[in-house]
């Protein structure tokens, strides 16, 4: 029963990450194939910068096309999409970005949780949150909000993580449904068309 919600039903994947989840994204994006249609979001704890060069870097990385989030950009199927620095990502529920800059929460900005609430309630159960390696509670009340809406949740698996602390937080403090290492993250998003 549970493959049943792995297939088409999932129209956006996000996922959250902070110390460590670069090297997890490195080593997940190549495995991905071509043609997704999923649209992925990623949602990264990074220094203030004007460089925005990362998208750039993360794109060497994948097969999809890769870009730095613009206010009111519409979410595509198949592209990949990177929270710029220093703000806050909305999902509106028409499936278009929102950019905040309204006080960090958990001292982060942009807020894990912030992308995955709104998400989860523009998505609902075509929604899947994966939460990677990290060093704070980010995360976890956005994974709630997605499995209180009908998502999929999934961590990292805390014993391959850089920094265990983010996924291990959200395995003991909310409902997860998988909890992956980076082939398995790889089998399951593109088990998603």
């Amino acid at each position: 029963m549970e493959e049943d919600r792995l297939g088409k039903a999932i129209k956006a994947l996000v996922i959250g990450g902070s110390a460590g989840s670069l090297q997890v994204l490195f080593s997940l994006l190549p495995l991905l194939k071509e043609n997704l249609q999923v649209a992925i979001i990623l949602v990264l704890h990074r220094r203030n910068s004007v460089d925005s060069s990362l998208h750039e870097l993360l794109a060497t990385k994948a097969f999809a096309p890769t870009h730095e989030v613009e206010d009111k950009d519409i979410i595509k199927s198949g592209h990949i999409y990177l929270a710029p620095a220093d703000y806050h990502l909305l999902i509106e529920k028409s499936h278009s970005f929102a950019l905040d800059y309204s006080e960090k929460i958990n001292f982060s900005r942009p807020s894990i949780d912030v992308t995955f609430e709104s998400a989860a309630e523009a998505y609902g159960a075509s929604l899947a949150a994966m939460l990677l390696s990290g060093a704070n509670e980010d995360g976890t009340r956005g994974l709630a909000a997605v499995k209180q809406n009908g998502g999929i949740t999934i961590v990292q698996n805390p014993e391959t993580a850089q920094m265990p602390y983010m996924p291990h937080y959200a395995l003991t403090h909310t409902d997860i449904d998988h909890v992956f290492d980076i082939p398995q993250m790889a089998r399951f998003i593109n088990n998603l068309n």
